[in-house]
């Protein structure tokens, strides 16, 4: 995943480009990188990496080398970024939030093309490269992003920094969001809206699909008008998004809350209280409790001063010990108690083994789950959410192949909530974790709680319905 900040402002702009992409440190952990545009001095970029220390304390004492009142910022899992081009578009420096599924066919035919690539990301050609390469190929910039809306298998957000302000650009099924927000005599474009309000940044617009603004210190252009189908990614509000975040006008915690209100009002389970596994769990078990008129408990507390998200680490290794040791489970509010959880997902089920068998052994009588989307039964082939590289990473694969000898035979049935299939997939992972009870949200009860329209939502992963 990823998630960039950009600035332009009638002052200088460091500060709040600084503190902005910082704020979107949980949707990255390998790279961070900012650049900045001044007329004296030109571009001014630095890239570091991330996989053993936060962006704040990699950069910090490197602001005063940023000059300007434009930049743009990015903290990313995939490739080093911001790329900073010369073409004849003029000078521009770029960063994405991009999946680029047939990057290999893109780079031979650019290199079929006489071009040629000079960075490299782990010895393999850097995707915002790429993009920029394939931006450099139109008559202008908003052909040249076209020509990259129509080249990659994927999704593809964008900012790029010109000599004459920031354009931002969002995917063109809208699968990432981007948000501008607007304060006196300052701009800013992000992934993510948690970035604005302690910047004094008021939302302005959620930029839509395939749109292209360009942003200058005193005023937005619309520079393509955006298409009329989207399919933003559902898994945002489930998982990836910040509490105060607001996609498409939905608040993240808001979604969280109202589904497991929802599920809550419908569960016939017999429990003594509930409690979210933190983090993105927490808001879904508070809106449980109150639907079903239960307790509230943190029985589980995440220490938060060193551990990351447990997704980040690309060793299985790693993720393993990274998902047990973050969470620290309290006897004192377990002891006896029939406790039902609430949790975002099960991708591989590392945490749902670990920490099952730790509630039992601190004396849990009763140990329920409650997730709050539907099984993942597809790879996500749009947005890099997880390092997985097969779908039998996915634990719902695994039992498939399991059950049906194939990994990929009868998915649509096991797909479908209460289907035969489904049921004994979902009763082999309870079984196998030891858990009382296992529910997992229906696909309806998630869109009902995101407020959009199904067409307008990717839950290519729940029941593979979206298509490049």
């Amino acid at each position: 995943m990823g998630g960039f900040f950009g600035t332009i402002s009638k002052g200088a702009c460091v500060t709040d480009l600084f503190y902005g992409t910082d704020y979107n440190s949980h949707l990255g952990t390998r790279r961070g990188g900012m650049a900045t545009y001044d007329k004296e001095e030109g571009f001014m970029r630095s890239i570091h990496n991330l996989e053993s220390s936060y962006f704040r304390t990699k950069f910090e004492a490197q602001l005063g080398k940023f000059k300007g009142n434009a930049g743009v910022g990015i903290i990313s899992d995939t490739d080093a970024q911001p790329i900073v081009i010369n073409s004849h578009l003029g000078k521009f420096a770029i960063v994405t939030v991009a999946k680029i599924n047939n990057i290999n066919e893109l780079e031979q035919e650019l290199l079929a093309a006489n071009m040629h690539f000079s960075e490299l990301s782990s010895g393999k050609t850097n995707q915002t490269e790429l993009v920029a390469l394939l931006i450099t190929q139109g008559k202008d910039f908003v052909e040249g992003i076209e020509n990259v809306y129509e080249k990659i298998k994927g999704s593809c957000s964008m900012l790029l920094l010109t000599e004459d302000g920031i354009i931002v650009a969002r995917d063109k099924w809208g699968r990432t969001p981007i948000v501008i927000g607007k304060k006196e005599g300052a701009f800013a474009a992000t992934s993510e809206s948690s970035s604005l309000p302690n910047l004094d940044y008021e939302i302005e617009k959620y930029v839509g699909p395939g749109e292209i603004i360009r942003l200058r210190a005193d005023g937005m252009e619309q520079m393509r008008k955006p298409q009329e189908g989207m399919q933003i990614c559902s898994f945002l509000w489930v998982y990836y998004g910040f509490p105060v975040s607001c996609y498409e006008g939905k608040n993240v915690e808001e979604v969280r809350f109202m589904s497991g209100f929802k599920m809550g009002q419908q569960d016939e389970s017999e429990v003594d209280c509930a409690c979210g596994i933190p983090d993105s769990g927490v808001g879904m078990a508070l809106g449980y409790a109150e639907g079903k008129g239960v307790p509230y408990h943190r029985a589980i507390a995440k220490y938060t001063p060193t551990w990351p998200r447990s997704f980040t680490p690309a060793n299985q290794e790693m993720r393993s010990l990274v998902a047990k040791m973050k969470l620290i489970p309290n006897r004192a509010m377990l002891e006896g108690k029939r406790i039902l959880f609430c949790d975002d997902s099960i991708v591989r089920g590392t945490q749902l083994r670990d920490n099952v068998k730790i509630l039992y052994d601190y004396g849990a009588k009763e140990v329920h789950m409650r997730i709050a989307c539907p099984p993942l039964i597809y790879a996500c082939p749009f947005i890099g959410f997880t390092s997985s590289k097969s779908p039998l990473e996915l634990i719902t694969r695994r039992i498939i192949k399991e059950l049906e000898g194939d990994e990929n035979k009868n998915l649509e049935n096991y797909a479908k909530t209460d289907s035969p299939e489904y049921k004994k997939m979902v009763g082999i992972i309870a079984e196998r974790f030891g858990l009382s009870s296992l529910k997992f949200n229906t696909l309806e009860t998630l869109v009902e709680a995101i407020g959009l329209p199904k067409c307008k939502i990717c839950t290519h992963c729940f029941d593979g319905s979206s298509h490049y």
